[in-house]
């Protein structure tokens, strides 16, 4: 008389399950770097603090206006179409033409970071967006030569840094930040008036490293 086979699988459901079992695993292993990347995104907390950006994100990101909304003019009274620096790293600062140390300071910051560099000095453009009538000291014309120095309506740049608030742009002090525009005509990180200049570099560089674009 033939065995009833009890509490075993027929030799050939067994090898099929065998089968599957690296199927599985590949299917896992596969999407674990999904599943840790998606983790990670929502919890900031997580993230290796190299990988933190030291400046503010500006989400969502904002593109350069067209003049007719953002209308410049260079200290010599020539219009100046912002968009023709796309495809550049823009490091870009607001204050008024007399230039405190304030100012200064913040010319100081992008002119260092800019040249700090190296090879890859000519991915970047620096502007000052000067705020008022009064005329440049002929000693921050000689400091900062290179800069782009252009003036606007602080109404047209308030429209443009905080469109929310464009109306009243005192209240959000155009005069006390940086910033940063991508290569593809975006403005896109905020830095404070008080940032610490070595992280600012730093963060340039590895930017610039990993970057293909610009």
């Amino acid at each position: 008389m033939s065995q009833i086979n009890l509490g075993q699988s027929p030799p050939g459901q067994q090898g099929k399950s065998r089968s599957k079992l690296p199927l599985i695993l590949i299917f896992v292993l596969s999407l674990a770097p999904v599943l840790a990347a998606v983790l990670v995104y929502f919890n900031p907390s997580l993230r290796p603090a190299s990988s933190v950006a030291y400046g503010m994100l500006i989400d969502p990101q904002r593109p350069v206006p067209a003049p007719a909304s953002l209308a410049l003019t260079t200290i010599d009274g020539q219009p100046f179409d912002l968009t023709t620096l796309n495809g550049k790293w823009v490091l870009a600062t607001a204050d008024s033409g007399d230039c405190s140390d304030d100012c200064a300071k913040k010319l100081f910051i992008w002119r260092n970071a800019h040249a700090s560099q190296g090879k890859e000095v000519e991915r970047l453009k620096r502007i000052w967006f000067i705020t008022d009538d009064a005329p440049v000291p002929q000693k921050v014309l000689d400091a900062y030569k290179g800069t782009i120095m252009v003036r606007v309506k602080p109404e047209q740049l308030a429209a443009f840094l905080y469109p929310q608030d464009g109306k009243n742009p005192v209240n959000k002090g155009l005069n006390n930040f940086l910033w940063m525009i991508d290569p593809l005509g975006n403005l896109f990180i905020q830095y404070p008036e008080d940032a610490d200049p070595s992280k600012i570099r730093d963060e340039l560089r590895k930017l610039l490293s990993n970057s293909r674009i610009g």
